[in-house]
């Protein structure tokens, strides 16, 4: 078959270009697109079964980005040289396409749905995760997958003051608000972002400017569907239901359900309560003459719980009042405690209502810095945070399999909510890793990483300026208009209500907000609700954390690393290390110090890390000498490395060594250094000179000695004057014989008399010629010729 592609474009107010288009590629998928905007191109396709799999009671979507490292040019740095499993950041998009999908598809929709979103060409500049969405909403848009509205996502964020929709990567780095937002025609699907210390007002703002460009990206996709040729969205296979069994349990459970809920029970009191009703109902069923049929008796469990979310929302709705006995704004209580763990480098416990995360922090090196790598970049992250959720912590027994997309979610959120007010830069050189366990979970334990993970940062020492707290909020949705937003949300209400709306920041302003609905949309009045009724449950939680610890602390634990750092001149940098690493590796081992060194703007920075201050004033000591430069004239103390007959080779500064003459030792006239100097002594010597033709280093320990009583200095005499050599000529010539004109040597040629040739004057004692020794020196010994003067 020919592909017959069709396509559609239109041009954002920058000028930039994004093309939608369909037929020519994965042709057997029930919907595929090519997404472009520059050179970034993505392949989006959705393939759903025909039947929904047997007794499946939930909708099984599965969302998967994945980028191609071929899209940028590059291969996989993996052992396999292949793409694997998706990376936190692949998930991380997934989930921004699945929160915003999932809640458009009919609640009786059970078939299998699998979104697949592959970039296939990168562009340097262009974020792909902004166009993502576009292109699954596309693809799903052009098939007869039965999606129930057209949905866009846009990144916003705010530069220099002005809001930019979809920036650039190099324009984000200046960014001071950073947001994802989806959203249909008419409603906020999703918000997912950061921002460093926004107001409420700023967020709306944001919002609205960002459904104005989504509208735009609906309406192409629109268009794209009419030029295809709108297909009629698929006939699928209804679940079972049976109203008058629906009705009965009702009946049966409205009462008792509603008198369960008004009696402010904790979590597993209320669900053993009602579980105990669904117990007796299904124990009354069993007297009865008449068995229900299979199908019927699966369906007694969602019954119940339509009961249940009835009760609980109209309760919330009419009463104003919640499952735990607090009124719609109220947080529960609070307890928190740092310093809670001995070992750590920072700890805290924070406790709110049943919801509990045991948070820890350590310090690391630059070595620890983790690698976030992507198709387009490859970077590396000094501030990490994971978060975890172990099945104890709702009191179930699970399979432990490692972190889901949840848990990357979750840690995402508040990794970007702490990271505002984390110390950067050259004041705080550490890399931090938090890790948040969570020990019990009713609701919102996110945001108790959040609280927990900020008090153990000032518990550390890290210099945080400031607390960020967080506090999630819900939403009960009803007729007419009808709602009511919630402060610190349980799990029930989250699982029960429409929203989970998450919002953390400072006192001055927001930091991180992830919003999830759970319906059709959230209008702008609503949102304006939940973020000012957000603002006040925030504030009462930081005025709980300040009371806890009110300032980071002054001075790390005494079990902390310690960092020195100093700046040298990059053409020291080599020495330092050594050849194949060999100095720093020494000086590592021998101080047990962690070295790092790298080079910034034309400088060497190089950062010590150790447990305490002794070892890193013993490397810096050591690095200190390697990069010091020797004065003439200086007095340093030494070690003496090797002894040779014509002196001993002393180091005086790490890396450096020069020799000290055997007629440099004392005054006196040595013969040998035996019983004067060993290897391993210590001695105090003066650099007194470098040789002129090796630039080697010449040292003296006689000057530092007072001379003796008596002491004559050698009498210094010149080389006598040769005098006029005359012609040289004449010793060729002569008796000598002429070499090259035939006399023979062999038989006893007259080589002249050899009387007549000038005497060399005779060599004195004080005056042997400085000869270079066999480290290149040039040495003289007063008291005579030496080995080393021999040596030529």
């Amino acid at each position: 078959m020919i592909p017959n592609p069709v396509s559609v474009s239109f041009k954002m107010k920058d000028g930039r270009e994004i093309s939608i288009e369909t037929g020519r590629l994965a042709r057997q998928a029930d919907g595929s697109v090519l997404v472009r905007m520059g050179n970034c191109m993505l392949l989006a396709t959705v393939v759903a079964n025909a039947e929904p799999k047997p007794g499946q009671s939930f909708f099984p979507l599965t969302v998967d980005y994945q980028e191609k490292f071929a899209s940028a040019g590059r291969i996989p740095g993996s052992f396999f040289k292949r793409e694997g499993r998706l990376s936190d950041y692949e998930v991380l998009i997934s989930r921004l396409i699945d929160r915003a999908l999932r809640p458009l598809f009919p609640d009786d929709y059970f078939c299998d749905v699998q979104v697949i979103i592959t970039l296939i060409s990168s562009d340097m500049e262009v974020m792909p995760d902004a166009l993502a969405c576009l292109a699954a909403s596309a693809a799903l848009a052009v098939s007869d997958v039965p999606i129930q509205e057209i949905i866009s996502e846009v990144r916003i964020a705010r530069i220099n003051g002005e809001f930019v929709i979809n920036p650039t990567r190099s324009q984000l780095d200046t960014a001071d608000m950073n947001f994802i937002i989806g959203a249909t025609e008419k409603n906020i699907m999703m918000v997912e972002g950061e921002a460093k210390e926004c107001q409420e007002a700023d967020v709306v703002k944001a919002i609205e400017l960002a459904h104005e460009a989504i509208r735009e990206q609906i309406q192409m996709q629109k268009d794209l569907r009419d030029k295809v040729g709108a297909k009629a969205k698929r006939e699928y296979e209804k679940p079972y239901v049976n109203p008058e069994l629906e009705k009965r349990i009702y009946d049966y459970a409205a009462e008792k359900y509603a008198t369960i809920a008004r009696a402010a029970l904790g979590k597993h009191e209320r669900h053993d309560a009602m579980h105990q009703v669904h117990k007796d109902f299904e124990e009354m069923l069993a007297g009865e003459t008449e068995e229900l049929k299979d199908e019927d008796k699966k369906l007694i469990s969602k019954y119940f719980h339509d009961v249940e979310k009835k009760i609980v929302r109209d309760m919330m709705l009419n009463d104003r009042r919640r499952l735990d006995g607090r009124g719609l704004a109220d947080v529960r209580p609070l307890t928190m405690e740092v310093d809670f763990l001995p070992s750590p480098h920072g700890s805290a416990l924070f406790t709110r209502g049943e919801t509990q995360s045991l948070t820890t922090v350590t310090l690391g090196t630059k070595e620890d810095e983790l690698l976030l790598e992507s198709a387009a970049t490859s970077n590396y992250s000094k501030f990490i945070l994971h978060y975890n959720f172990p099945p104890f912590s709702t009191g179930e027994v699970k399979m432990q399999r490692g972190p889901g997309r949840r848990e990357v979610g979750h840690g995402n959120l508040a990794k970007r909510s702490l990271e505002q007010m984390a110390p950067t830069g050259e004041s705080f050189p550490y890399t931090v890793r938090i890790v948040s366990d969570i020990l019990e979970s009713n609701g919102s334990s996110s945001m108790a990483t959040v609280c927990a993970g900020s008090l153990a940062l000032m518990d550390a020492g890290a210099p945080m300026p400031k607390h960020v707290g967080g506090v999630a909020m819900g939403l009960i949705s009803g007729e007419n208009g009808k709602f009511a937003v919630l402060t610190d949300i349980l799990g029930d209400e989250d699982h029960l209500g429409d929203m989970d709306f998450k919002v953390t920041g400072t006192r001055d302003g927001i930091c991180g907000i992830q919003m999830d609905i759970k319906v059709d949309g959230l209008s702008m009045d609503i949102m304006m609700q939940a973020l000012d009724q957000a603002h006040k449950g925030r504030l009462h939680i930081l005025d709980a954390m300040y009371k806890c610890i009110p300032e980071a602390r002054a001075e790390l634990k005494p079990h902390a690393p310690r960092i020195e750092q100093i700046n040298i001149d990059r053409e020291f940098i080599g020495a330092i290390i050594g050849p194949g690493g060999k100095v720093i590796q020494e000086i590592q081992r021998e101080t047990g110090t962690t070295i790092n060194i790298e080079e910034v703007n034309d400088r060497g920075e190089v950062k010590i890390f150790a447990a305490n201050k002794e070892n890193i004033d013993k490397a810096l000591k050591w690095i200190k000498g390697i990069v010091a430069i020797p004065e003439i004239g200086e007095t340093y103390e030494g070690t003496v490395k090797s002894i040779m007959p014509f002196g001993a080779f002393i180091e005086f500064m790490p890396g450096k060594q020069g020799l000290l003459h055997i007629s440099e030792v004392s005054w006196s006239r040595l013969d040998t250094l035996e019983g004067v100097l060993k290897e391993g002594d210590t001695v105090k010597i003066k650099l007194v000179g470098t040789d002129p033709k090796t630039g080697k280093l010449r040292l003296s320990r006689k000057v530092l000695m007072p001379k003796p009583e008596g002491y004559v200095e050698p009498e210094q005499r010149e080389r006598s004057d040769r005098g006029d050599r005359g012609d040289r000529g004449e010793r060729r010539g002569g008796d000598r014989g002429d070499r090259r004109g035939g006399g023979d040597r062999r038989e006893g040629g007259n080589r002249g008399d050899r009387g007549e040739r000038r005497e060399r004057p005779q060599r004195n004692e004080n005056q042997a010629q400085a000869q270079p020794n066999s480290e290149g020196f040039a040495a003289g010994n007063e008291g005579g010729a030496s080995d080393a003067d021999l040596a030529l």
